[in-house]
């Protein structure tokens, strides 16, 4: 009986320890391209600013989840996570100087590597067959810590002005870092006599629907980090938007988003299937990211985000149960930090090109390169759905020969 409520104590506590990371991580991201854009810095540096965020986790994020298995621990990873994103809030706070933005952001991206250690540590507490279950409840928790954060972002910059989310993201970390302190490093039973071999990274590195998850990731997140995470507020605000009005497009994205979280191992994967729903959410996602070009208001804009967000709150919970789903468990951080590595080349290029075509034509520039990944992806889920169907056909047509020549 003990036991149990101190296993629901701890989950409890890590759900909490969670949320805070995401709001303290996220709280500044609806304000943080007007903001720039108010200090006079350019599209272009504010494209640099908002990609060094996922070029520090395709540097990061690997080597930790290979750490993190050589020591089996997880507990420090989340610990150092914590004194990032409050150390990411403050560097904001420093101003005349480019470098304190663009060093913030960097930090940010240390703090969000440190997420490789979250999934595992969540992950190790079920069962095999129930890793999909797990993703979609982290993938739930991640984005109602990004919502609340967002949420707040506008609210406290018209009550107290634009450095008011650095501060409280600020706040909010460092209470989340003495909650983690409490946390309890999981049992894994994992020996770890040997560490990490290069032979069992060779064989994570070659596990094909880590790979297949990490490459659609990669576009995924470009989108995302072009729209939502990046240069949707700053047209927000072309249209007029106030910080009210920031937060209600927060609102029409985030809800949508984490309501996909919620239904789509209940809903969707029973009805189509994981690549089907995979490519539902990409085909919506390019017309809505496309959309963004020609909205003429800021209610049309809420429509199409809305929509946006449901479908990438769809396809993104499934990759992170792909990138695990077999492998073996003392390389399940080194496959998590493979797979946020890679997909980090999404959150970096994308809103890097992305701030190079603004800058070089307009805002919408930006907007038709997200459109465009979204294209590509479901390109790539319609081939492979194709060549699978084939495989299993020729399989089926061997089979029946050698029936018949029996």
């Amino acid at each position: 009986m003990k036991l149990a409520q101190s296993q629901a104590a701890q989950r409890g506590l890590f759900v909490v320890v969670t949320i805070m990371y995401w709001i303290s991580m996220y709280i500044y991201v609806p304000i943080l391209s007007p903001y720039l854009s108010s200090l006079n810095y350019s599209l272009k540096f504010v494209g640099i600013v908002l990609a060094s965020y996922g070029f520090i986790q395709l540097l990061f994020r690997f080597p930790i989840g290979i750490l993190s298995d050589t020591l089996g621990k997880r507990k420090p990873f989340i610990i150092v996570g914590m004194i990032s994103t409050t150390l990411s809030c403050l560097l904001f706070l420093i101003p005349n100087l480019w470098v304190w933005p663009l060093l913030g952001r960097a930090v940010a991206g240390i703090c969000a590597s440190t997420w490789v250690a979250f999934t595992v540590m969540y992950a190790s507490q079920f069962s095999d067959r129930e890793i999909p279950k797990a993703m979609g409840q982290i993938s739930l928790l991640t984005v109602v810590g990004q919502m609340i954060g967002m949420l707040l972002s506008g609210w406290l910059t018209d009550l107290a002005g634009s450095a008011a989310p650095f501060i409280g993201g600020a706040v909010i970390g460092l209470i989340g870092l003495l909650l983690a302190l409490f946390l309890h490093e999981p049992r894994s039973g994992i020996k770890r006599e040997h560490g990490m071999s290069p032979q069992l990274i060779g064989e994570v590195i070659r596990t094909g629907p880590l790979l297949r998850a990490s490459w659609l990731s990669i576009l995924a997140h470009g989108v995302l980090f072009i729209t939502m995470f990046g240069f949707t507020p700053l047209k927000a605000t072309e249209l007029g938007a106030s910080g009210t009005e920031l937060t209600l497009l927060v609102f029409c994205f985030m809800l949508p988003h984490a309501l996909a979280a919620i239904v789509v191992n209940k809903w969707f994967i029973p009805t189509l299937g994981a690549q089907r729903t995979i490519l539902l959410a990409f085909v919506v996602s390019s017309l809505c990211t496309l959309g963004l070009i020609v909205v003429p208001s800021l209610p049309w804009m809420y429509a199409t985000q809305a929509l946006n967000g449901f479908a990438q709150g769809l396809h993104l919970p499934l990759f992170l149960s792909l990138a695990i789903m077999d492998v073996k468990p003392q390389m399940k951080a080194t496959a998590m930090g493979l797979y946020q590595a890679i997909y980090a080349i999404g959150m970096f290029s994308g809103p890097f090109i992305a701030g190079y075509l603004n800058k070089a034509y307009s805002i919408d520039y930006g907007f038709a390169l997200g459109g465009v990944l979204a294209i590509i992806a479901a390109g790539f889920v319609l081939y492979w759905m194709y060549r699978e169907k084939s495989a299993s056909l020729e399989k089926g047509r061997s089979k029946h020969e050698q029936n018949a020549g029996a």
